[in-house]
């Protein structure tokens, strides 16, 4: 009733949809930086979308079922192999017992999500089993996995008859993931509280200039690299409230967006605040790939979130019910 680490991959950690309501503390949210490849991968196997899961970047893990288990994997394709075989993303696959979880490269995405039926049995922290690095708490003893490690969930004896004896057996349908992510590289931002700070100059570059991800991004933040903003005047800020999506303005004119493992305050100018909605797909760009900002009101921010939301649910009584087709409540 396990799953063992037989080789750690470049960052693996057990994330879910965040914990919230301790900022006040300075205890930032960490979770998913994809909440909705997070979402999916548990729909796919009938658990609840915040059910926690594993957050895997690339070069991924090498990973042994040591029980029968129904798994998918969300979000960025790192070209997964079961036993050695090729299987796909956003499909529900049963393992055997012994079976080996493996990853080949990356066709696309940054960051991959690997939820199992029942999810992973960890004791929570403030409320979430996200793992908070920075504080050692949460997740997998507070910190990511390493070889020889032990993740216990819960066993399904129903999966021998699904399994029929064989290692493996991958699901006849998928998920379409396309409409949850923006179509281009163009993220939309809201105008931040110190927005007007900026000279005129710099909201049109802000607005109508390519940025580039650099390789100083992370969970934390992801720095970007363009022509130098500059405010109209110098202003002096005091540590103010910041969440992630937001973007605070440098020094040197450069900016970094907030992303999952961002503080609870910032002293930095915050000229902008990235839609909710935007955020998966930022999660899922790498260092040297180039986003574009668009403006939009927060109005158009709430009801892009509503309709994501609305999409999920569907989707979600569309998992349940396929699963249903393998003798599994959803």
């Amino acid at each position: 009733m396990s799953l063992q680490v037989l080789k750690s991959g470049l960052l693996d950690t057990i994330q879910d949809r965040g914990r919230f309501g301790y900022a006040h503390l300075g205890i930032n949210p960490s979770g998913a930086m994809d909440t909705i490849a997070l979402a999916l991968a548990n729909m796919l196997v009938g658990n609840p979308a915040e059910t926690a899961a594993l957050e895997l970047h690339f070069p991924g893990p090498r990973l042994r079922f040591e029980l029968p288990a129904l798994f998918a994997l969300g979000g960025g394709d790192f070209m997964p192999r079961l036993n050695g075989v090729p299987i796909p993303v956003h499909t529900p696959v049963a393992a055997g017992a012994g079976s080996v979880l493996s990853f080949s490269g990356i066709k696309n995405g940054a960051r991959a999500y690997l939820a199992v039926r029942g999810g992973f049995r960890l004791e929570p922290w403030l409320g979430s089993r996200s793992t908070n690095r920075a504080a050692g708490a949460g997740g997998f003893q507070g910190r990511a996995l390493q070889t020889g490690d032990l993740l216990a969930f819960e066993p399904l004896p129903e999966l021998e008859k699904i399994t029929a004896g064989r290692r493996q057996r991958v699901s006849s349908w998928s998920l379409n993931t396309s409409g949850f992510y923006p179509p281009g590289p163009t993220m939309r931002f809201c105008a931040g509280p110190e927005y007007d700070w900026l000279d005129t100059r710099s909201k049109h570059l802000l607005e109508n200039n390519d940025w580039l991800i650099t390789p100083q991004s992370d969970r934390m933040g992801y720095r970007m690299q363009g022509a130098p903003l500059q405010m109209a005047e110098k202003q002096d800020l005091i540590s103010s409230v910041v969440t992630p999506g937001t973007l605070q303005l440098l020094p040197n004119g450069s900016f970094i967006i907030l992303m999952a493992d961002s503080q609870t305050t910032g002293g930095y100018p915050r000229v902008g605040q990235l839609i909710t909605a935007d955020l998966p797909g930022l999660a899922q760009m790498l260092p040297g790939q180039h986003i574009r900002l668009c403006p939009v009101d927060p109005a158009t921010a709430f009801a892009t979130l509503r309709q994501q939301d609305q999409l999920l649910r569907k989707l979600q009584w569309s998992c349940t019910l396929r699963l249903k087709g393998y003798g599994l409540e959803g």
